[in-house]
């Protein structure tokens, strides 16, 4: 289901969970202007469509240990099916990888990573970006401060 297919309540409803989904059944009902038993349906139903795809927390990463943010764009030899599977396959094998991109442009990929301290990302980038599957060149940016931090889609 595409976004124009919902209606004004769905996509405010989208909207206030987007930004906070521990909000009560009861505050967002009352928010869109309806009964705690539509809005519990109208929620379901946008789950049902996939237009939402699960809850989760957003954890702040200095606090947990990671303060460091690298953007990494990969190269392959080869862009064949199954050179791409491969590759793909070991990118989510390893946790430090928060996201993953297939690109076009000059990179073929491109890599979001965590990391504890430069050390620490010197040895991902060591043991484990060195010896992905078909690469053929890697190039690491630290990112410095975060401008604009994910917020969501505007809906």
């Amino acid at each position: 289901m595409k976004l124009d297919k919902f209606d004004k309540i769905d996509k405010m409803l989208l909207s206030m969970l987007q930004r906070d989904s521990r909000q009560s059944l009861n505050i967002l009902a009352d928010k869109a202007g309806l009964s705690t038993s539509a809005c519990h349906r109208r929620i379901r139903l946008l789950e049902e469509a996939g237009a939402i795809l699960g809850y989760e927390a957003i954890l702040d990463r200095h606090v947990i240990g990671y303060p460091m943010e690298f953007f990494v764009e990969v190269s392959l030899t080869r862009l064949s099916e199954g050179e791409l599977e491969e590759f793909e396959k070991a990118v989510n094998a390893i946790p430090e990888i928060l996201q993953c991109h297939l690109m076009s442009g000059q990179a073929d990929y491109m890599l979001r990573i965590a990391a504890r301290s430069t050390r620490h990302y010197e040895e991902i980038h060591r043991e484990r970006l060195a010896r992905l599957p078909n690469v053929a060149r890697i190039q690491s940016s630290l990112a410095l401060r975060t401008v604009k931090p994910w917020t969501g889609y505007p809906v």
